[in-house]
């Protein structure tokens, strides 16, 4: 597909139906969901366990092969969950497990296919165990890139870069980009530079939508229902 030919009216009835399917479906399994959410293809989102609280502005992404999986499992009565801050992005195929505690800060971006984890899930001798847990902490406008995996107990300091298919098993800190296997420091961001992040994208969340949905109006002009079907049913070389 070269292009989106649903009608605009259709595009809309779909955001309006995976709106819906979040609230009937997907919020009464989280401790907390806050506003402005926008999930895509939320009945690929996988919750499990409880506590999982997702902040305000809070964008998920997932898809037929690729699901976003968001579990606690745990035999410790002091669990604390899984916490997502505001303005955060998910991708496809994000696994965040979670037995002890796993707080994510506000801005942050998380790249397909990454894996958090706060818990080995089994003990070197006692493979019937969870093993051994310990809290993770990725503070504020830290971008995880695809495919990297985030051991337990570490700390990633704010506005730091974890590098694509990174295995992160200690601390980083803030401001610094690191990557390998094991990760490390391989560059240091300036910390005197503005850093814009997706708090200032959503600053207007309602002018920000509006744009949006005139950008899309455009993109979608044109497209009439005869169109979309003959697409869907006889599509043609060029759609």
């Amino acid at each position: 597909m070269r292009r989106d030919h649903r009608p605009y009216f259709v595009k809309r009835a779909f955001m309006k139906f995976q709106e819906f399917y979040v609230n009937h479906f997907l919020r009464p399994h989280f401790d907390s969901l806050g506003k402005g959410f926008s999930f895509i293809r939320p009945w690929d989102v996988e919750v499990f366990g409880s506590p999982i609280e997702l902040g305000d502005f809070v964008n998920v992404i997932a898809s037929r092969d690729r699901k976003v999986n968001l579990s606690v499992w745990s035999d410790r009565e002091d669990v604390r969950g899984i916490k997502i801050g505001n303005y955060c992005l998910v991708c496809p195929g994000v696994r965040i497990a979670c037995a002890s505690e796993i707080v994510i800060g506000d801005n942050c971006m998380i790249a397909s296919g990454a894996y958090i984890t706060d818990s080995d899930w089994h003990d070197i001798y006692n493979r019937i165990s969870l093993g051994k847990a310990a809290s993770i902490k990725i503070e504020d406008n830290v971008w995880i890139g695809d495919s990297a995996i985030i051991c337990k107990g570490i700390t990633i300091g704010k506005n730091s870069i974890i590098g694509t298919g990174s295995v992160v098993t200690s601390s980083v800190s803030p401001n610094t980009i690191a990557a390998g296997n094991p990760a490390r420091a391989v560059k240091h961001l300036d910390p005197k530079e503005e850093m814009a992040t997706r708090a200032h994208w959503f600053s207007d969340p309602v002018g920000l939508f509006r744009i949006i949905d005139e950008a899309e109006r455009g993109l979608l002009h044109g497209n009439t229902l005869l169109h979309w079907l003959r697409y869907l049913l006889f599509p043609v070389k060029g759609d």
